[in-house]
Parts: structure tokens; sequence; C-alpha cells
């Protein structure tokens, strides 16, 4: 089968873009010669891999389904050149760590700091996103390793578990239920409720909690942990976040925290990485740290 780099290259760029014309502009090469590497990797799959869907083209059941090994190709050549330029010593080695973005705006820097200092000959990087994004670029192999919270179900990933992440709920700091003690969440379905973009973990998790108490609340969606803080700082609504990503505000009085009757139960962090292809020396070895550091004492 001779199927190129160039066509899979083709491939995925019209897949993101969603059009020939996006996929050129992005590729920096003629629709034509676009339209040739698709129309000949279609013949090597013997499936056709677009259809079209309004102005743009979309992947058939065949691309999508071809879609996610494309990406691991593409991503492995990029690994095995960064390993081999390593291994020549032409290039000093680099780890890119992906974070979602409370696990990026608390505990992750303090990671890196510490995990740097133990390999000063290691470049870090760090590429800060909601779920959805992290999830996509360690699939894609453009991220190493990653934190995030729950992982999906998918065989392309080993996900392994580092610490709890507890579940707090935010208000203003002089609400009148703050110390009041255990209250039912039913007592808040007249209040907004402040939700993380689509995307988010976050949002799933508050989504998902509300509708398993047949909560329809008003809702307000917010880009970011610290608009959400902000939010309910003035008393716009309430709010479910990572007690990691409130702890400061809860600590300085700019916060207050309900406690709820029946509150989310704790769900664990995830260091991840991809599970196809060989591991690299520093994945393996910030994997390793990452667990020794944040494993509960005792």
């Amino acid at each position: 089968m001779a199927i190129t780099v160039t066509q899979l290259t083709a491939f995925l760029a019209v897949v993101r873009g969603g059009s020939v014309t996006a996929a050129a502009d992005e590729l920096i090469v003629t629709q034509p010669s676009v339209s040739a590497a698709i129309a000949a990797l279609s013949r090597e799959l013997g499936s056709e891999l677009f259809e079209r869907a309004g102005r743009g083209i979309r992947p058939t059941d065949a691309g999508t389904a071809f879609a996610p090994y494309a990406e691991d190709v593409m991503g492995l050549l990029e690994q095995g050149r960064r390993a081999a330029r390593e291994a020549a010593a032409v290039a000093a080695s680099k780890l890119k760590i992906a974070a979602v973005t409370t696990a990026a705006e608390s505990f992750v820097p303090p990671l890196m700091r510490a995990f740097g200092q133990e390999h000063p000959g290691l470049e870090l990087a760090l590429d800060v996103g909601n779920r959805q994004r992290v999830l996509e670029h360690v699939l894609a192999h453009a991220a190493d390793v990653a934190i995030t919270g729950r992982p999906p179900a998918d065989d392309r990933l080993i996900a392994l578990p580092i610490m709890d992440n507890q579940i707090v709920c935010i208000t203003s700091p002089d609400d009148e239920l703050v110390g009041a003690g255990p209250i039912s969440v039913a007592a808040l379905a007249e209040r907004a409720w402040l939700l993380r973009e689509q995307g988010s973990g976050t949002r799933l998790l508050c989504e998902q909690y509300l509708a398993e108490r047949n909560l329809t609340p008003v809702t307000l969606t917010l880009g970011s942990n610290g608009a959400i803080k902000q939010a309910a700082r003035v008393g716009l609504g309430v709010s479910l976040l990572s007690r990691a990503a409130a702890e400061a505000e809860l600590a300085a009085g700019l916060l207050g925290e309900l406690t709820l009757k029946d509150p989310p139960p704790p769900r664990p962090w995830f260091v991840l990485h991809s599970a196809v292809g060989p591991v690299r020396a520093p994945v393996a070895a910030f994997v390793s740290f990452v667990r020794t550091t944040l494993a509960p004492e005792g």
C-alpha cells in the first residue's frame, strides 16, 4: 500500500478545515494538489473519505474511522524525528506537557519546576486548554503527556491516577447559606449556576451533577475559572469547582463555600500519555515523578 505522508497531511488538513480551500491555505499549496492527494488516498483505501456538507465537505464514515490512524502515523513520525535528533545530540530533549486549565492554574507549575530541577537538560513546554483540547493534543501526539481529570475510555491512551480532585460549591462570601451547615442542592435550584465553556471537564461535571438530581436551573457560561470565581464573588451565581482552583480565594475570604448534603465525590486527577508507539525516556521519567510526588502519604 503506497500511502504517502503528503496524502496523510492533506487528508488531516481537510478534516481540520472542512474544505479543500482551507486545507490548501493551511499547507500553503494549491487546491488541485490537495484534491489530488485526497483522490490518491481514497483509491489506496478503496473508499471515499469525504462527502458534501453544505458549502464544505465532511468525512464519511470511512474517513472518520481512518482519521485517528492518520493522526497516529503523523504524530509518531514527528516523535521519531525528535527521538533521532535527541539520540544524535542535534537538539536538546524536549517534553511537551498539556494540562487542563484548573490543573495548570494550581499544582502543575510547581510540579514542572521540581521536575525541571531534577532534569536540567530537559526543555519543558506547557500547553493549557480545556479537557477536550488536552485530549485531542495527546491523541494527535502534539503533546507527550497530560494532566487532566476523568479520561475517556480509549485504548489509545494510558491514564494513571495521581491524586484526588475534591469538588467544592462556591458562592459570594456574604451568602446567607455560608456556614449554615449541609444544605440540599434543591435549595439552590433558583440560583444561577456558573459554567465553563463547552469541552471543559468542569462544565461536564456540573451538568451531570444537576441532571442526576433533575435540576434545570438558569445557567451562565463563562470562559475561565477566573471569570467564574469573580462572578460568584459578586453574587451572580454558584458553581462547582475543583478545590485546587478556588483554594486561595476561599482561604482569603474572597469566596464562600456552601456545604452540600450530597456533594460530588472526589474525582482523581490523571497523568496520561499515548499508548501508541514507544514511550520516550522523558515521558516515562515525568510520569514516574508525578506519581511519586503526588502519591498520598502513608
